[in-house]
């Protein structure tokens, strides 16, 4: 039985230059359900901010966060929809 999708933000704090390529090649691998992407660098802190909208089953959302919490410099944080 397909797994229903749900809505679900990633917030990405990126303190990692280094970890960007990586980054990226897993949004690529997820570009599917991504809905929208927001990239916020702040320089002044030398982070930058990631969100990320999906529609996705909750197991995907679940990978990928768990895949960029593993990257050096890189926290992740996911909040889903109720529905």
């Amino acid at each position: 039985m397909e797994e229903r999708s749900r809505i679900a933000l990633l917030g990405i704090i990126v303190e990692e230059p280094g970890s960007t390529e990586e980054i990226n090649r897993l949004l690529h691998e997820t570009r599917n359900y991504i809905v929208g992407r927001m990239g916020i660098p702040y320089r002044s802190r030398n982070v930058a901010i990631i969100s990320i909208v999906l529609d996705a089953p909750q197991d995907v959302t679940s990978a990928l966060s768990g895949k960029l919490g593993m990257l050096p410099g890189v926290s992740v944080k996911a909040v889903y929809s109720k529905n």
